[in-house]
């Protein structure tokens, strides 16, 4: 029997091809994947042959993968104040713009990064020049970027949606910058989304900021730290310090019914964790 396919998802991996992560999200039943472009430990990497281009194109057709996209590499900060790693981030990062460009992803996800001592203001300011500089050498791309909300903790940006439109508020073409919501970083980072109440204020600031209209993905994880500790440690949906009533409310928001939801939790035990923490899910879709 063929599983239906939804807008829920899972970061899937590309490893022996980047042809092989379509099939495996149909696997899952998912409608939507994440991947990585390359190994997003490491600066270098060898050219995208076309050959993978065309074979990850055709897989994503046949196997009817409605939203893909990236995540871009751990190494990039684009709001660090040494202006030799600042270049290095936006090359980098400009790189993974065009890769996913050739792909037909729909966008790329980055966290905003760490303005290391340098002040607040200044590290949105770097941000917005590095997506300035990065969107410009792809200027005919379809392709966007999404900024990933962050835990918070530290000198990182992007932990609150006012850090958020702080940057999109910068961008010269911020038409082709939205945002992508990760459920335990807003939690860690003080927004409340465990009471109806809660999850609708969040929601709330979250369209007088930024603009609902700009959330392109959400990544759907519980979380093991508690409330505004900024610790970021992922957990399987329903065990961690968010429990399921917060996903129950998003799932069956109307506003987001067709945005891409994407699995970020742990992939232990492999296969199923994935598909036990999608199960929980689409349980939770419908429920009141």
């Amino acid at each position: 029997m063929t599983r239906r396919l939804d807008e829920l998802g899972a970061h899937v991996s590309v490893a022996g091809g980047l042809d092989l992560a379509p099939g495996r999200g149909r696997e899952l039943g998912c409608g939507a994947i994440q991947i990585f472009l390359k190994n997003q430990r490491q600066w270098a990497a060898p050219p995208l042959d076309p050959r993978a281009v065309t074979a990850f194109r055709a897989a994503r057709r046949r196997h009817r993968i409605r939203h893909a996209f990236a995540h871009g590499s751990y190494l990039v900060n684009l709001a660090t104040p040494v202006p030799a790693a600042w270049r290095q981030a936006v090359e980098t990062f400009s790189d993974e713009l065009r890769r996913a460009e050739a792909l037909g992803l729909g966008f790329l996800v980055v966290h905003p990064g760490s303005h290391l001592g340098a002040g607040h203001e200044a590290g949105l300011a770097a941000v917005a020049r590095a997506l300035d500089e990065a969107l410009a050498r792809v200027p005919r791309a379809r392709v966007r970027v999404a900024l990933e909300n962050t835990a918070g903790g530290g000198h990182t940006l992007g932990g609150t949606f006012e850090d958020l439109a702080g940057i999109i508020g910068r961008v010269r073409r911020a038409e082709r910058v939205g945002i992508c919501l990760d459920t335990c970083h807003l939690f860690v980072a003080g927004y409340d989304i465990r009471t109806p109440t809660g999850y609708a204020a969040a929601m709330e600031r979250c369209a007088r900021t930024v603009g609902l209209g700009r959330v392109l993905a959400f990544h759907l994880n519980d979380a093991s730290a508690p409330l505004g500790s900024g610790l970021d440690r992922h957990e399987h949906i329903g065990r961690g310090r968010l429990g399921l009533r917060p996903f129950r409310l998003l799932l069956n928001d109307r506003r987001f019914a067709r945005v891409p939801k994407v699995l970020e939790t742990p992939k232990e035990p492999e296969p199923t964790a994935d598909l036990r923490n999608l199960a929980t899910l689409r349980r939770l879709r419908g429920a009141r």
